[in-house]
């Protein structure tokens, strides 16, 4: 089970830690735990009632008539608002809830409808992302259930697999190709994923390497298929002290295509990045250069 600070609770839910203190004061609504040394936490049905709590105060509902709720009526309030307000907002509260509940089917239901509504490119960008974002300092720092981080990687994977599946065009007269892969020691791909469909729907050419690739694998694939890009994402590796020196090995191995870049480790640490590789800083910022490619 996940032990959150009230401050965690904050960014989850939009919800100022303040605001939090005074309804659980002046409500009683949620009533914080305390470790031995009295540093007050709360757990995963505290995050799920504060969730659906937040999502209901953002619909108009008062806190007054939310204190008042069972708590079974307000998740079944929860669902109606989200199955029928599809403001993006809303969804991203609805699947931090699904996670937490370890609830597959709510999220299958939220990802279906949004993608029937808006596409599968303008769901991931406008949804998963932010939902991602949101939830993504908690997972770096431990603070969320390691087994709510793969239920809900696997899905979205899934998903994303399926939807590059669905991208059999040819390619354009003047496609461009790429070779994607994370570095030995990498395991975190959904951005890989995003970026491969996001390709592919553009009619470039793609090859797709995956995890944990060892640098050295790269030099047959290179010579046999001669890319114009290589894209790679630091999530969790290398360590600070060996990314230099990553990136540099790959420029010089490779000085005829052009190495694309993402991730934690450089965002944290852009002035390591060497000349000659290009730093994507967001999602936003690679489908721009993609779009870039195909107007040049």
């Amino acid at each position: 089970m996940g032990t959150y600070s009230i401050k965690e609770l904050e960014q989850l839910s939009g919800i100022k830690a303040h605001t939090l203190r005074i309804w659980e004061q002046r409500y009683n609504i949620i009533q914080p735990k305390r470790t031995a040394s009295r540093i007050r936490f709360y757990n995963d049905d505290d995050l799920r009632l504060i969730m659906n709590i937040s999502l209901l105060n953002k619909n108009n509902y008062k806190i007054s008539r939310i204190a008042e709720m069972e708590e079974e009526e307000i998740s079944d309030t929860v669902i109606q608002i989200s199955n029928t307000n599809l403001d993006f907002p809303n969804q991203v509260n609805a699947l931090v809830i699904a996670m937490v509940n370890l609830d597959e089917n709510r999220f299958e239901k939220i990802i279906s409808t949004n993608v029937l509504q808006f596409g599968f490119e303008k769901t991931m960008l406008c949804i998963l992302y932010p939902f991602l974002q949101q939830i993504g300092i908690l997972w770096q720092t431990g603070n969320i259930n390691p087994a709510h981080e793969h239920f809900i990687s696997q899905l979205i994977r899934q998903k994303l697999i399926v939807a590059i599946d669905g991208q059999i065009r040819e390619p354009h007269p003047d496609a461009k190709k790429f070779v994607l892969f994370l570095p030995e020691g990498e395991l975190h791909e959904l951005s890989l994923l995003f970026t491969a469909f996001l390709l592919k729907s553009r009619q470039h050419q793609v090859v797709y390497l995956g995890q944990n690739l060892p640098m050295s694998d790269l030099q047959t694939v290179h010579e046999v298929y001669k890319p114009d890009y290589y894209f790679t994402v630091f999530t969790s590796f290398p360590n600070q002290d060996g990314l230099e020196n990553y990136l540099q090995e790959l420029v010089d191995a490779y000085p005829s295509a052009q190495v694309l870049v993402s991730g934690y480790q450089v965002l944290s640490r852009p002035e390591v990045v060497p000349q000659g590789v290009n730093l994507i800083r967001d999602v936003p910022e690679m489908v721009g250069f993609i779009d870039g490619l195909n107007q040049a």
